[in-house]
């Protein structure tokens, strides 16, 4: 049982300075939600949170032998483990590469359309219906629908988000093993750019989730710990869990991405981090 539960309600509480017509966020452990603020069943577009939907969905795939992390897909040299993270070379939006498969990190919306058309084609099945039966109906995502691309398009609610972070803690979808693969840095030290915050000489990724590692400034605080992972979305909202300290966070907001949210999350999670293990302590 957590100690003090309003130190945690009170960064919480936070997202409603935001500026967003609707925002909810919580903390949750291996069980489930700790302490929420908001709603945790209005429905939201998270979209890049999606990628890691996406990204479990080839996960399981690859486990199911339909696809496999060195099928070439994509452009000319590049794979399924390019593309999921992101170093295939191709860029944010398009399809002609702008470097070479494994040469940079290149944050690429394209690069998951590649992935689900791959995946259509392995499978038989599009890849909205793969998604629903690989990943939202196992984890009870019962409010969740992939709307649109698979980059991005991903509806959701503060509940069902929670759900996708006890996965990221816990794997129940995947194997352990793969759990660790697509958790861990992948090619490492690359250099890339994380949109809205910089160039990093070393722009870790894993396999869907984007890893801490060193990059600073970084939307996840100054005190995450390297093995922090997560993905944020352009419509405001974001993922991240500490696999160490046994805990994640969920924030989603009806604000487009932008200086507010460059300001407030670093300082949001870092306070939260402090809440949070002072009430375990």
């Amino acid at each position: 049982m957590l100690r003090n539960p309003d130190a945690i309600s009170t960064v919480l509480e936070r997202v409603d300075n935001w500026s967003a017509p609707h925002a909810a966020a919580a903390v949750f452990d291996h069980s489930g939600i700790l302490v929420s603020h908001g709603s945790t069943d209005r429905n939201f577009a998270v979209a890049s949170i999606t990628k890691i939907v996406s990204a479990w969905a080839v996960l399981v795939a690859i486990e199911e032998q339909s696809v496999r992390l060195d099928d070439p897909a994509g452009p000319e040299g590049s794979t399924v483990r390019h593309l999921l993270c992101h170093a295939s070379g191709l860029p944010f939006e398009g399809f002609d590469p702008i470097a070479g498969p494994g040469q940079r990190r290149i944050y690429s919306n394209s690069g998951y359309f590649a992935l689900a058309e791959h995946l259509e084609g392995r499978t038989g099945m599009s890849f909205r219906d793969y998604m629903a039966e690989a990943v939202l109906e196992p984890l009870g995502m019962g409010a969740s629908a992939l709307v649109d691309g698979a980059a991005a398009g991903l509806q959701s609610t503060l509940e069902d988000i929670v759900s996708l972070g006890i996965e990221l803690l816990t794997p129940r979808v995947i194997d352990p093993s793969t759990h660790a693969m697509a958790t861990s840095v992948n090619m490492a030290g690359l250099a890339g750019v994380l949109p809205g915050w910089g160039s990093y000489e070393d722009c870790a990724w894993g396999l869907g989730p984007e890893i801490r590692g060193t990059k600073t400034p970084h939307w996840m605080g100054e005190t995450a710990p390297a093995s922090t992972f997560g993905h944020f979305g352009g419509r405001g909202s974001f993922l991240w869990v500490d696999p160490d300290a046994g805990f994640g966070c969920v924030v989603a907001t009806d604000r487009a991405f932008d200086d507010w949210a460059v300001n407030a999350w670093p300082r949001f999670s870092d306070d939260l981090r402090v809440a949070v293990r002072a009430s375990f302590d």
